[in-house]
């Protein structure tokens, strides 16, 4: 399963490794590939993670979340 998180916020390299190193700490989460220019997240997942525990994982990160679609 995956999922795109899109992101407000994000401003440089070390915001997008902020955010990477943050939704790799989940269980479930088998990658995570953030796109700086975009400015979303694409979650690999082996088990379905509420998108709300990604939001409280990015906005704990410091970063906004406009908003997560299934993918």
């Amino acid at each position: 399963m995956k999922k795109i998180i899109y992101i407000e916020g994000m401003s440089c390299g070390h915001c997008v490794r902020h955010v990477e190193e943050a939704l790799k700490e989940l269980a479930g989460v088998e990658g995570v590939n953030v796109n700086l220019k975009e400015k979303y997240a694409i979650v690999d997942l082996s088990n379905n993670i509420d998108d709300v525990i990604l939001q409280a994982v990015v906005e704990d990160a410091g970063y906004d979340v406009a908003v997560i679609k299934n993918m």
